[in-house]
């Protein structure tokens, strides 16, 4: 099923970008230097580029050579920085970057990687895609792109990327380290379109337990939860843990068509509203699948957006219950228009609104970015984090369910369980050791040298029943930890490690099998995930 709710569509006016071009344009080419020494000074005629005049007089008449180009970027994004923090400016180099993870899709030679000890080192080849087709293998290292060195010259990510990424039908020549091999192998890849997905896993807790965890919201995202939905439906799902955690949004449409499917026929999933845009509003339709399943939805400070509208619709209509802490507080709408250039501009237009007519905006003040990012700290040193009686909610905001539940608009979405960070004294070990990425890292190498040996685990259930973190491989990593200047008492690292063993089989099992392998066992330490297991399973509607 592939539904979807096409009364909801924002676009930008045509006539907007039109006049927008045309505005740079004319102000870049009609004007000499007489006309802007004249025209400087008019204040209030809304017809008047001053910014463009500025732009040309400069390039005219200043002592030095300018770069144009780096000077109308600096002024568009000052300009945007003034308005409010999710208004901004995608150069050119940025656009495909900015843009890929909202299309499903990118074009690219098809691998997971990380820089491992300055190198690129493959973490899976995506199945299916142009580089497992070519036998490019997981912990390859990639030493040359194009016969240009790439491995121990200080490679970053997105240069990475930049170098791998291309136009589908273009053709990459790799050349790869792989351990046990004398020689190094070369690979002529040709760039395909790859699929990102949005979900990283789905699979059922028990009998009756589903679990699925969005990672964004894109263009494909509705159909992923979909088809992942009805397949726990087939092995006997009549709950559903939908793990928003870490969530940052993307497409408003897809969070509607997703809320949608559990909603009843006409209830209110969100609207908007702008100085320049009308009121438009969402309402489900009769076709959901999942109206008659309870849902739990997981939400931590980094869900933010198209996850804000579905925790928010599914609060305000009494459905299911919403747990974790409190979310982003992103309610702000952004339209996209492409430039001649080749870059974009991404414009705040418009306020969503949840159901009961509460937004979740937070505050900001233009102008101020990097306060209004710094939030996550003062979350930490207000208490935010470990109580929930320290936030403060404004009575104004203060708004009823359709059951006479209070919630609150003004920042974010408080869930119906606060589940806090957890503050363990206990585990000290091995919060030292995951904090510091140590189990990680130790994992990702432990992975890398029994590489033969892990390739017989072709599925989660062999791996999980056969796969234990030994005595040895245990004080292997007590031994790694000393070196990095980690170390501790005896009656600590014995406390500590159930937890530390579980944590590395979860990084072993998604270095083999990538998140399928990972989260059924994390979940075990997982402790938001545990009080929503138990929540669900006694959940009575509200």
């Amino acid at each position: 099923m592939n539904k979807r709710n096409n009364n909801f569509q924002i676009y930008l006016p045509i006539a907007f970008s039109l006049v927008l071009v045309a505005g740079i344009w004319i102000g870049s080419n009609l004007l000499n230097n007489n006309q802007v020494n004249s025209k400087l000074l008019p204040i209030g005629n809304n017809s008047y580029n001053k910014i463009g005049d500025i732009l040309d007089y400069i390039v005219k008449d200043y002592v030095d050579t300018v770069n144009i180009s780096e000077l109308e970027t600096d002024a568009i994004i000052a300009m945007l920085d003034e308005l409010d923090p999710h208004s901004m400016y995608v150069t050119q180099d940025e656009f495909n970057e900015v843009n890929d993870p909202l299309l499903g899709s990118f074009e690219g030679i098809g691998i997971s990687f990380r820089i491992e000890k300055d190198t690129i080192t493959v973490i899976n080849p995506i199945p299916g895609g142009p580089s497992e087709k070519v036998g490019l293998m997981a912990g390859d290292r990639i030493v040359k792109v194009d016969d240009t060195l790439v491995a121990g010259v200080g490679i970053k990510n997105n240069d990475a990327i930049r170098k791998l990424k291309g136009k589908k039908g273009t053709k990459v020549k790799v050349t790869n380290y792989r351990r046990g091999v004398p020689k190094l192998i070369d690979f002529t890849i040709t760039r395909d379109v790859i699929p990102t997905y949005s979900l990283d896993v789905a699979y059922m807790v028990d009998d009756s337990i589903g679990y699925i965890k969005l990672n964004k919201f894109s263009a494909t995202t509705y159909d992923e939860f979909v088809e992942a939905a009805n397949g726990l439906l087939d092995e006997g799902m009549r709950k559903l843990i939908l793990d928003l955690r870490g969530n940052p949004g993307g497409l408003l449409q897809a969070a509607i068509e997703i809320s949608d499917e559990f909603l009843n026929e006409g209830e209110l999933i969100v609207y908007t509203s702008g100085k320049n845009r009308p009121r438009r509003l969402a309402y489900a339709t009769n076709s959901g699948d999942f109206d008659q399943v309870d849902v739990a939805v997981l939400v931590d400070e980094n869900s933010a957006s198209a996850s804000e509208i579905i925790a928010g619709a599914l609060q305000d209509n009494d459905k299911g219950v919403i747990i974790g802490r409190r979310t982003f507080g992103k309610g702000l709408v952004q339209e996209q228009i492409s430039l001649p250039d080749g870059s974009a501009v991404r414009l705040t237009v418009a306020r969503y609104y949840t159901p009961t007519g509460r937004c979740i905006q937070r505050p900001y003040e233009n102008g101020d970015s990097e306060s209004y990012y710094e939030e996550y700290y003062h979350r930490y040193v207000n208490g935010e984090m470990q109580n929930k009686d320290s936030i403060h909610f404004d009575d104004s905001l203060k708004y009823l369910t359709p059951k006479g539940r209070v919630v609150y608009g003004g920042g974010g979405i408080m869930p119906d369980i606060f589940v806090p960070v957890i503050t363990d004294t206990i585990h000290t070990y091995y919060n030292v050791l995951a904090n510091k990425g140590l189990i990680f890292q130790f994992a990702f190498d432990y992975t890398d040298n029994n590489r033969t040996w892990l390739s017989k685990f072709k599925d989660f259930e062999s791996f999980n029943k056969a796969f234990e973190m030994n005595d040895e491989i245990f004080y292997d990593l007590v031994s790694y930890a000393k070196e990095k200047g980690i170390e501790q008492s005896d009656e600590k690292i014995t406390l500590s490690k159930n937890k530390i063993g579980i944590l590395f089989k979860a990084f072993v099992g998604r270095n083999i099998l990538d998140e399928k392998g990972f989260y059924p066992i994390y979940h075990d330490i997982d402790t938001t995930f545990n009080r929503a297991v138990f929540e669900i399973k006694h959940l009575n509607q509200i």
